[in-house]
């Protein structure tokens, strides 16, 4: 045998292949064991597995903090919502323009979505028009939830767990832009300004409401106040925004003042209450 040959086998059976009649002829490795990685066993290694390798990538490309956008995977560039589809893709383009035009070294408010279909589509588009990197964190779903196209491919993910997608939506995020969607959307708006509330997220983050009639029709802030199931202060949590020029503003405006600091780590994880 040569070198490569012995290489090669010996690699083979430090992974545990198979002879030619499908006999093992060593053990398999634990972490190339497939058949026990996806077992209730093991679920601890896939969680953490779901921490790691993002945080890897993000350090990798140098993705210090993120800019969120939330939204139906229903709405789409040619429909009775298209206008939605539209803005958030020009909103996008704008925030990743901006972003890239600032002195640090690494990249700062990264457009990131939820890497399906429409609203985050049309995201992760717009920050694709700007030349800018973009962030898609995917859910494996029945339907709907597949890629889409103008993620930066290193930093596309797919999560089996959405409370670890959901960790990477809230620490990494600077700002939130949430536009008209089903229960996907109001279970992700709804957790970040829970966060928000208790103070387990100790940053400021701007949270925009987009399209204001529909927000105010889905969710009755003002009875949930009425009742007393919220503060009136916890109503200045977030803010509305009917058109690309109010949300891009306000964007740059709480950015600006709160997180342009060259200091931070790269990448941001944010305080939490322990």
């Amino acid at each position: 045998m040569n070198p490569e040959e012995i290489a090669k086998l010996t690699e083979e059976k430090r992974a545990g292949c198979t002879d030619g009649e499908g006999h093992s002829d060593h053990p398999l490795l634990a972490y190339r064991n497939q058949k026990f990685l996806d077992t209730p066993e093991a679920r601890s290694m896939r969680i953490i597995s779901e921490y790691l390798y993002p945080l890897s990538q993000f350090r990798k490309e140098k993705v210090q903090d993120t800019v969120v956008f939330f939204g139906s995977a229903r709405t789409f560039e040619m429909g009775p919502n298209a206008r939605y589809y539209n803005d958030a893709r020009e909103l996008a383009r704008r925030i990743t323009e901006w972003s890239d035009q600032l002195p640090h070294q690494g990249r700062r408010f990264v457009v990131c979505s939820g890497g399906g279909p429409g609203i985050m589509e049309a995201a992760n588009r717009g920050a694709q028009d700007a030349g800018g990197k973009t962030v898609g964190l995917n859910i494996g779903l029945p339907f709907e939830q597949r890629p889409n196209p103008f993620i930066t491919p290193d930093l596309c993910f797919e999560f089996h767990y959405f409370f670890m997608r959901k960790f990477w939506f809230a620490y990494l995020a600077k700002a939130l832009v949430v536009f008209p969607g089903g229960f996907g959307t109001l279970d992700e708006l709804t957790e970040i300004l829970t966060l928000m509330q208790t103070q387990k997220l100790l940053k400021k983050m701007a949270v925009i409401l987009y399209g204001s009639e529909y927000w105010k029709e889905i969710i009755n802030f003002d009875a949930l106040l009425k009742h007393g199931m919220i503060a009136e202060s916890d109503l200045q949590l977030f803010t509305f925004a009917d058109d690309v020029d109010t949300a891009f503003k306000t964007l740059v405006s709480s950015l600006t003042k709160y997180w342009l600091d060259p200091s931070h780590e790269t990448p941001s994880i944010s305080k939490t209450q322990v």
